[in-house]
């Protein structure tokens, strides 16, 4: 039996961890006020009588349900289907869970954050290339790093629609033979798991 390159792993992992979890889960509480542009606009003047709430009121509560298990074992093999929930200060907002595994010497890492604002706001582009059909707007980014030789692949799904914004990040690498997973692969697999994570704010 090969022995697993566990200094490699040592590196990778917390790497993996901070980038994902602070991406999708450290911006302040605050980040609303910072956004909303000054002066009078529709969302900061009195709402007009009757008007319509907005389309969610909270992300779901349970995030590590959302993505059905199959999915979740053909991405990231090994993975406990109940995955790591993501913390969060505000889970009226913000919610997520994560997955990883190393299957033999193929890694992968997948995990999704929701947030929720109180009011829909104007929808920035993320950059990348759109995801035509994929919430009010959709976009993906790719990139490949290279840590001492071992080579891991990024996609980024960042899904804005309505007051609610799904972003899922999915990573890979084989640490045998140190290259970074395959960039269909894993663009494919990050869209998917972003369909399935909008499809359930919706329940």
């Amino acid at each position: 039996m090969r022995s697993l390159p566990l200094t490699l792993v040592a590196r990778l992992l917390p790497v993996a961890v901070l980038a994902a979890a602070g991406v999708a889960m450290t911006t302040s509480d605050d980040s609303d006020a910072s956004a909303t542009p000054a002066g009078p606009s529709p969302q900061t003047s009195a709402p007009a009588t009757g008007a319509a709430a907005p389309r969610y009121a909270k992300p779901p509560e349970e995030a590590c349900t959302v993505l059905p298990e199959s999915m979740i074992k053909d991405l990231v093999p090994g993975a406990k289907p109940a995955g790591n929930e993501l913390k969060s200060s505000d889970l009226n907002r913000r919610t997520g869970c994560s997955w990883h595994a190393l299957d033999d010497f193929d890694y992968r890492w997948l995990d999704i954050a929701y947030d929720v604002k109180s009011v829909a706001g104007k929808q920035q582009s993320e950059g990348g290339s759109a995801v035509p059909g994929l919430g009010d707007n959709a976009s993906v980014t790719e990139k490949t790093t290279e840590d001492d030789d071992q080579g891991i692949r990024e996609a980024v799904v960042t899904v804005h629609q309505d007051n609610a914004t799904v972003t899922v990040t999915y990573n890979g690498g084989d640490f045998e033979s140190h290259k970074a997973a395959d960039s269909d692969e894993i663009r494919k697999g990050a869209i998917s798991a972003a369909k399935k994570a909008l499809a359930a704010l919706d329940g």
